[in-house]
């Protein structure tokens, strides 16, 4: 064997080593974090789940993973979701912020209407009759 193929052969094993090295190091991190979430996952803990929502522990069994956990989502509300299901343990403020990211803003031509409900305003919703209209006058100008 020539000595470029020593070498190569070589370069290859401490790749292995590293990958091997580095892939038991994020494992075993990761169950790190796995455990201390299944710790601190009590009743009444406000929780983010997979699919986004914000909800608050009912009951949940750190020991046996396969079995649901229950998550208020509302008052009176309570959902059963896998237990892999949390994504994460949130704090109050952080679910302020998260509401206020969701709200939609309307589009610049929507007219609001005349009566108002709770304080907020609603918007006109066009029948396809009226949106056809608007497009045919828009078109003509």
């Amino acid at each position: 064997m020539d000595p470029m193929s020593l070498m190569l052969f070589g370069l290859l094993g401490v790749m292995l080593v590293f990958m091997f090295v580095n892939t038991r190091k994020r494992q075993k991190m990761m169950k790190e974090q796995q455990e201390e979430k299944a710790a601190k996952t009590v009743p009444g803990v406000k929780v983010l789940l997979q699919g986004g929502l914000y909800g608050t522990v009912v009951s949940y069994d750190p020991v046996d993973l396969d079995k649901p956990a229950q998550i208020e989502i509302a008052p009176g509300v309570v959902i059963e979701v896998h237990s892999q299901a949390i994504l994460r343990l949130v704090d109050d403020s952080e679910q302020v912020d998260a509401a206020a990211d969701d709200v939609v803003a309307a589009p610049a031509d929507a007219t609001p209407a005349e009566d108002k409900t709770d304080g907020i305003e609603s918007i006109k919703v066009e029948t396809p009759e009226e949106t056809k209209a608007r497009l045919e006058r828009n078109d003509e100008n």
